[in-house]
């Protein structure tokens, strides 16, 4: 017999290594072929209902970090609320009409314009189903738990006709209406965007001052006077119809070098330097709203154009006159609608200049900047040009410049109930806070949504033309197509003819011949995504409206949070959701944005491979996802160290209680230890704190807490003298049992709280633990709170634990000294003051195990001049008397009292004499 086997030395099967890579998919499996999450759902049967909205990403491309980020919270949050006492189901979605699939079909080579628009159409859906599939897989194969059999898909027939529907009670409540104004449009793309499409980049502009000499100047200004605007769009000056002056500003009219300009007085010094006028001198000054119904030469045609007045004139930069063409700026639209300029736009769908622009029609609008600059300097009328550096809008998919371009559109407007929806948004929780201002900052200050489209994969606007024009969109008609579409799919808008589309003998009186057009133009793919509470939360019967949460990227207070707002607000008077929880985007380690072109792009699928699934969702749970998030291969090698001390531990707790069988061995608390009642103290508020933190869905609190306990309390404390209690002490000691009690709830307890987190890494340590569920995410969570017996311990303890740091120092300074090698090898003498001296003669008997030294005494005797001063106590270190024991390893003076165990100490010989008599009479193996 050796030694060694006469301790209790903790075994498990349970492996070191996770091989993540290789078991997580095996995990995976189990859980679909035995309907885990399905039998969670019959669980939670008649609980109170949570429900999280999935935000549905787009149909395109494999799953990237920022997914990871995004559906793992959601994963978090749903298994939380599972185990909570919550019915929570998870239904996944997809947005899957749009350009970008479109992009994706013309990059292999397949041009819509040369094949049927049917077909071109099923090419889209059948690309879109294929994406869909693909991410699904990325999805699920992050353990993300969910209905992945029945998703919510805005290609799916019922969601389209529930969008009809929507779309028409909308239009049923006159917010819906056609009108042609300024809008975004992308010539890439040759489509209207929303603004929540319009990202902004730097790019080089022309800066341009111009001339405009005055014709009627109403007896205040001379014909020999011009105004200077200052433009950088100089492809806009064709369309010039108004010079624009703000009412309230004073306008200098100055001799500059001997020419006569107006300038706004407050622009006067500025522009003197920008065009170098050598002497300049003011004639008069004359208020904005004296300069009204001027005219002036338009610079490069022969007409005039009106001085007009508007608020939206600043003195900023310019010079205080804004060159004004009401079909291509927004601004200059409101000021001309109230003189009734024409909105003259320059360009087509393809940014090509028109004959509305003579002698630049053919041209891109960007080069004809150059032909427009020629002619106005050939006409005397340019006084400047430069270039300068500026953020501009760009078209966010195929990151181009657009342009403002006056077309018909269809809109839906919101003034009529902007208030409500403002209203709502101060009933709406937000994580971060500060997303309330924004959102509601956004719906204040937003104006109408262009809903139409010129393109053709997405939700044809269900509108009708009668032979006058005449739009028609009502009740009757919009709940027939509805109906086709419920049927047939969103196709069947192409295949049949107005008049089939159309209920059967539908007349309208703007159509005598009884002829019918349909409209070409499809629905902004946020409609799509925006009617989601319509489609999924109000048509799924496991679903409920409004949603509790939903948790998106911050790039959706202009996309999804808005829309979906504005339309559930629009039908239903109410917000689509109870808490809007917004996250920042993933960025790399110096803070750029992930991009395959950069190259600094990681996939979740390399991950996967090298490390598992497990340390993404990790790492999900440890960031503060409220802002951006930084991560690289390090960060994730750093969370794969941090899993490993967590699995380490989880194992070394798993192998200390092998032989624990909870229904006979648990001990009640009764019969446990200060220290021990002290441990679960502590595991009852990690309980609490973490369950808080769940509740607020600040997951890095969650794994904090968990970690905080799991390294300090019991790898460092409280596992590290376990080992001279488990290892050594007899069987059935109570000590040694009640410490596999502690460590044993504790196991349950964490294991069970980590779950939501690490799902994979969980099960499989519940099935090393002897609890009835075969599934530790069919269990509930625990609920323990601080009770007042255990914040009393706590308050005790963290005395105690204060002392134990300046012992452990002292124990330091030893072995520097070379008094000691190992703590197990020192005696230890503490000369506590008066108020130390209850809690440490309490605990004296235990004292030298707490504190792994062989030999503990309190002394009341004068303190020697060789102790060490602390706050509160003195201590003395030695060596202790005695010999090693080969048994427990401690010095002790009892060593060799037992004549047949000679090697061992009275307690180990005492040990070993009953329960391994069989020692005794065959010995020991020599140590070799």
């Amino acid at each position: 017999m050796r030694v060694k086997d006469t301790l209790h030395l903790g075994k498990t099967a349970f492996p070191m290594r996770g091989s993540l890579p290789k078991r997580e998919p095996m995990w995976q499996q189990d859980w679909e072929e035995n309907h885990v999450y399905e039998q969670r759902q019959k669980l939670n049967e008649g609980k109170p209902t949570f429900i999280l909205h999935d935000g549905p990403p787009f149909a395109n491309g494999d799953i990237h970090l920022g997914h990871a980020l995004n559906k793992v919270s959601k994963d978090i949050v749903v298994r939380y609320k599972s185990m909570h006492g919550f019915r929570s189901p998870y239904v996944p979605g997809w947005d899957t009409h749009g350009l970008p699939i479109e992009q994706q079909l013309t990059k292999k080579g397949i041009d819509r314009r040369k094949m049927p628009r049917d077909e071109y159409l099923e090419l889209c859906r059948k690309f879109a189903l294929e994406e869909i599939d693909k991410q699904r897989t990325g999805f699920k194969r992050l353990g993300v738990a969910g209905d992945w059999d029945h998703p919510y898909i805005t290609l799916q027939p019922k969601f389209e006709a529930e969008e009809i529907r929507l779309f028409g009670e909308m239009a049923a409540k006159g917010y819906i209406y056609k009108g042609k104004k300024p809008v975004y449009w992308s010539p890439s793309s040759e489509s209207t965007l929303a603004e929540a499409e319009v990202e902004y980049h730097d790019i080089k502009s022309p800066s341009m001052y111009v001339a405009f000499k005055v014709v009627d100047g109403k007896g205040i200004l001379d014909q020999d006077t011009s105004m200077i605007i200052w433009t950088t769009t100089p492809w806009t000056i064709p369309a010039n119809e108004a010079v624009c002056v703000n009412p309230r500003f004073d306008y200098s009219v100055v001799d500059a070098d001997g020419h006569k300009y107006v300038i706004a007085s407050g622009r006067l010094d500025a522009v003197q330097e920008a065009l170098g006028f050598k002497n300049v001198a003011v004639i008069k000054q004359v208020k904005g709203k004296d300069l009204e119904y001027m005219t002036v030469q338009h610079p490069l045609y022969d007409r005039t154009s009106l001085v007009i007045l508007g608020n939206h004139v600043t003195l900023d930069d310019g010079t205080g006159l804004v060159h004004t063409a009401p079909g291509h700026g927004a601004d200059d639209f409101n000021a001309g609608q109230k003189y009734h300029l024409p909105v003259l736009s320059v360009v087509d769908a393809k940014g090509m200049m028109t004959d509305d622009a003579p002698g630049f029609a053919g041209v891109f609008y960007d080069d004809a900047n150059k032909l427009v600059t020629d002619a106005l300097k050939k006409n005397g009328a340019l006084l400047k040009l430069s270039f300068f550096t500026h953020s501009y809008p760009h078209d966010w998919r195929t990151k181009k410049p657009v342009i403002f371009r006056a077309t018909a559109q269809w809109f839906a407007s919101i003034d009529a109930y902007r208030d409500q929806i403002l209203a709502q948004i101060k009933d709406v929780k937000f994580s971060p806070d500060w997303g309330q201002k924004r959102l509601y900052n956004m719906i204040k200050d937003r104006g109408d949504w262009v809903i139409s489209r010129q393109r053709a994969w997405g939700l044809p606007l269900p509108i009708f033309y009668a032979e006058d024009g005449t739009a028609i969109i009502t009740p009757e008609t919009i709940e027939h197509v509805a109906q086709l579409i419920e049927k047939h799919g969103a196709i069947v808008w192409q295949q049949m003819s107005a008049k089939e589309l159309l209920p059967e003998g539908f007349s309208h009186p703007g159509s005598p011949n009884g002829e019918f057009t349909k409209e070409k133009d499809i629905l902004d793919v946020w409609f799509d995504s925006g009617s989601s509470h319509r489609g999924v939360l109000r048509e799924r019967p496991e679903l409920s409206f409004p949603a509790d949460l939903i948790i998106e990227g911050s790039d959706q207070y202009r996309g999804w949070f808005n829309s979906s707002l504005i339309t559930s607000v629009a039908t239903t008077g109410q917000a689509p959701y109870r808490h809007v929880l917004s996250q920042g985007f993933v960025l790399d380690d110096k803070g750029h944005k992930m991009s395959k072109s950069l190259g600094n792009v990681i996939d979740p699928n390399d991950i996967f491979k090298q490390m598992g699934a497990e340390i993404i969702r990790l790492w999900v749970a440890s960031v503060d996802s409220s802002s951006d998030v930084m991560v690289s291969m390090d960060v994730l090698r750093q969370m794969s160290e941090s899993y490993r001390k967590v699995r380490n531990t989880m194992r070394f707790m798993l192998a200390n209680i092998a032989d624990f069988d909870v229904k006979k061995n648990r001990l009640p608390e009764n019969d446990l230890r200060d220290v021990d009642r002290y441990l679960l103290a502590r595991l009852h508020e990690v309980n609490q704190n973490v369950i808080a933190a769940y509740d607020d869905f600040n997951f890095a609190t969650v794994f904090k807490q968990i970690n905080n306990y799991l390294v300090n309390d019991l790898s460092a404390f409280y596992l590290d003298f376990a080992k001279d209690v488990i290892y050594i002490k007899a069987e059935n000691d109570l000590s040694r049992r009640a410490m596999q009690t502690v460590i044993y709830e504790a196991l349950v307890t964490l294991t069970k709280l980590l779950t939501p987190i690490l799902p994979h890494t969980c099960e499989e340590i519940w099935g090393f633990l002897q609890e009835p569920e075969k599934y530790v995410q069919l269990t509930e969570l625990p609920t323990a709170t601080v009770s007042a017996a255990d914040q009393k311990l706590l308050d005790q303890w963290a005395n105690f634990m204060t002392f134990r740091s300046d012992v452990y120092r002292a124990l330091e300074q030893a072995r520097t000294d070379k008094l000691i090698g190992k703590s197990l090898e020192a005696a230890v003498v503490v000369y506590p003051k008066a108020e130390l001296i209850p809690m440490l003669t309490e605990l004296e008997p235990e004292l030298a195990e707490l504190l792994i030294v062989s030999k503990f005494q309190l002394s009341e005797t004068e303190v020697p001049s060789s102790a060490t001063q602390f706050e509160g106590f003195a201590i003395e270190v030695t060596h202790a008397p005695g010999q090693v024991c080969e048994r427990c390893r401690k010095t002790l003076t009892s060593v060799g009292t037992n004549p047949d165990l000679p090697t061992f100490c009275a307690d180990c010989a005492k040990i070993v004499a009953e329960e391994f008599p069989e020692a005794i009479t065959e010995g020991f193996e020599a140590k070799k």
